[in-house]
Formats: structure tokens, sequence, C-alpha cells
């Protein structure tokens, strides 16, 4: 005996899986600025904090992120 899955029209216009793009290969019509990130390591995540002590510094983007000059904890 033989059991079959109905194949749905949702599978069949899918195409193959030769016709899928692969990480790291380049797609037609694909944005272009966003095909400059990732060439050039991705996105780079960096925010402007401004101290309670009046300092204003560049760190990068987390929730943890503490003054240099007076070593106060930044609110996110």
């Amino acid at each position: 005996m033989t059991i079959r899955r109905p194949t749905s029209s949702l599978t069949k216009r899918r195409g193959s899986r030769r016709d899928r793009a692969r990480p790291g290969e380049r797609v037609e019509g694909a944005d272009q600025a966003a095909e400059r990130v990732r060439e050039a390591g991705g996105p780079r995540d960096s925010a402007s904090y401004v101290c309670a002590c009046g300092f204003v510094f560049v760190a990068p983007v987390s929730t943890t992120v503490s003054c240099p000059h007076c070593g106060a904890g930044q609110a996110w």
C-alpha cells in the first residue's frame, strides 16, 4: 500500500530547491543599500548618550551602558 500526501497549490508555486538563492549569493533585484551594508560586515549599532554629569559619548547599543566619565548607568 502506498500513501501519498496531496500536493497543494502553494508547494507548486515555490520552485525547486535549485532555483532558490543560497546564503551569500546575490539575488537579482535586491536592495542595493542593504547589499552594501552586508558587504561591509553588517550594521554597526551605536548610539549617543548624555549622562547626568553632562558627558556626551557614543557607545554600542546595549542594555548595560555606563558613562565612561563617571560610571553611572544609562537608561535604555
